[in-house]
């Protein structure tokens, strides 16, 4: 059973692995496609094309850029967060001093929002300049066990890079957006237009696959930062389920992270802090939504009783029971 269960864990981390990676080549694709096309469309040219492809990957990198050196100091100061020490809170610098030892890691830096509402999140480009935050209300509500496991989880986070690889994500939507907003203003102030004139004068064979390109430039504008989001949002979820396994490898106990999931979803007080721009980064979705009872696909975090019951099959349990999935149902 043990084999069995470790084999289990293993092939949810490389099963989720490969879903994030595979995701993110699908989001530079569309990036790269539609920055091909707007080029093709505006210049007439497969030149422009390229020129434009490469535009929009520099402006990537430059988001990426601001956003590596400077967005988890905004994130703490958005959510109003104070940085304790082992006099301030000693049983969570005692638990995150563990699990850093456990992880291999250095340890982070630890901050706490005054909130009733239990939860927490990561954040930092990289092991050396990590943070950890948890609210007041997680740190009243959970036993030392689920802490144990809240804290594993936002350390796996960590140790996986998720923090600059959900960045690497954001940067690509946020990317394929601009370029969207871009071609349809140009669209809109007579870009079309003109294009077809300088073609018409010109005499030129390519207005018919000029125009193409404008229709396919079109639809991309719409289309696409809508797929960017739905990219998005599902590798938020594949990274989630990978930070669950996560903790299970460091702390070998499954059972403090499914009853905390279930405790931090079950909570009715809402985190005044949090927000449609930061939610993604928390253990559970802070923005809660009691009485829905389906996870779209514009969720940022997968499903409660999915996620516990991919804890319990790492032991080799029965999923939860109808009675109790039901309970949770919708508070992801």
């Amino acid at each position: 059973m043990q084999g069995q269960a470790t084999q289990d864990f293993y092939q949810q981390e490389s099963a989720n692995r490969r879903q994030s990676i595979l995701l993110v080549i699908l989001l530079t694709a569309v990036l790269a496609a539609f920055g091909f096309v707007i080029g093709y469309a505006i210049s007439g040219t497969w030149q422009g094309g390229i020129v434009a492809l490469l535009i929009a990957v520099l402006i990537s990198m430059l988001l990426s850029s601001l956003s590596y050196f400077s967005g988890d100091s905004l994130v703490l100061s958005v959510s109003h967060a104070r940085e304790v020490d082992s006099t301030s809170a000693p049983q969570l610098m005692n638990v995150v001093q563990e699990l850093s030892i456990a992880a291999n890691l250095p340890m982070p830096r630890v901050y706490v929002i005054d909130d009733p509402a239990p939860n927490a999140f990561a954040t930092g480009r990289d092991p050396r300049h990590a943070s950890i935050c948890v609210t007041a209300g997680l740190l009243q509500k959970m036993d030392r066990e689920e802490l144990q496991g809240v804290i594993g989880h936002e350390m796996s986070h960590v140790r996986n890079l998720d923090t600059r690889f959900l960045l690497l994500v954001a940067t690509l939507v946020g990317s394929i957006a601009l370029l969207a907003d871009f071609f349809l203003r140009f669209t809109f102030w007579g870009g079309m237009s003109g294009r077809r004139g300088r073609d018409n004068d010109s005499g030129g064979g390519g207005g018919a696959l000029v125009l193409i390109m404008f229709v396919v430039g079109l639809i991309l504008a719409i289309v696409a930062p809508i797929i960017g989001a739905l990219v998005q949002m599902a590798v938020s979820r594949q990274r989630e389920y990978l930070a669950d396994a996560s903790s299970v490898e460091l702390t070998r106990n499954p059972y403090g992270l499914e009853r905390a999931l279930a405790n931090i979803a079950s909570d009715r007080e809402p985190l005044a802090v949090a927000n449609r721009a930061t939610q993604h980064l928390y253990i559970v979705n802070p923005l809660k939504k009691f009485g829905s009872k389906s996870a779209g696909l514009m969720e940022t975090h997968p499903p409660i009783v999915d996620r516990i019951n991919r804890l319990r099959a790492l032991t080799g349990e029965a999923p939860l029971d109808p009675q109790a999935a039901a309970g949770l149902a919708g508070l992801d």
